[in-house]
């Protein structure tokens, strides 16, 4: 994969990821357990032969799941840096978009801060290069965020 520049796209499964358990029976749980197994693998591999990797999760249709985004985010740092997270989700996602040709809904630069770009923007209180965390929460952390020039929340006018 790596010499051939082909892309990763993943998700991180972990033990403490229990959403929906109780609905599962004993193989589905068996057969869970094996991918949570197999998530320390494939970031390992992913790191060592440094695969262009992106961020994805498989929470389309989840109201609930979609609201924990950024806590799957911030499972990434169990094998990234915050910053190498946030690359990830940002402008690395924004690079994989880009080879999606006819189909890209966002055609132009994406996954820069620049002018022209197309660009969605978060103001967090506080620096997530220190504390990742502060993704998981955005309720409370994120003072705007602003999609395609909209501005959808602004706490600091409060």
């Amino acid at each position: 994969m790596a010499e051939k520049g082909i892309w990763l796209s993943t998700q991180p499964f972990l033990a403490g990821g229990n959403a929906g358990v109780e609905q599962l029976g004993a193989q589905e749980i068996a057969k869970k357990q094996q991918v949570v197994a197999g998530t320390e693998t494939v970031y390992a591999l992913a790191r060592k032969y440094k695969l262009k990797t992106a961020f994805g999760t498989d929470i389309l249709f989840s109201k609930a799941e979609a609201e924990r985004q950024g806590s799957r985010l911030v499972d990434l740092t169990r094998w990234y840096t915050p910053a190498e997270a946030l690359v990830m989700a940002t402008s690395t996602n924004a690079e994989l978009l880009g080879l999606s040709g006819l189909r890209n809904p966002y055609p132009g630069m994406l996954g820069v801060v620049e002018e022209g770009a197309l660009a969605d923007l978060l103001l967090v209180d506080g620096n997530p290069l220190e504390a990742i965390d502060l993704v998981a929460d955005p309720a409370r952390n994120f003072k705007v965020i602003m999609k395609g020039g909209k501005v959808y929340r602004n706490t600091l006018a409060d």
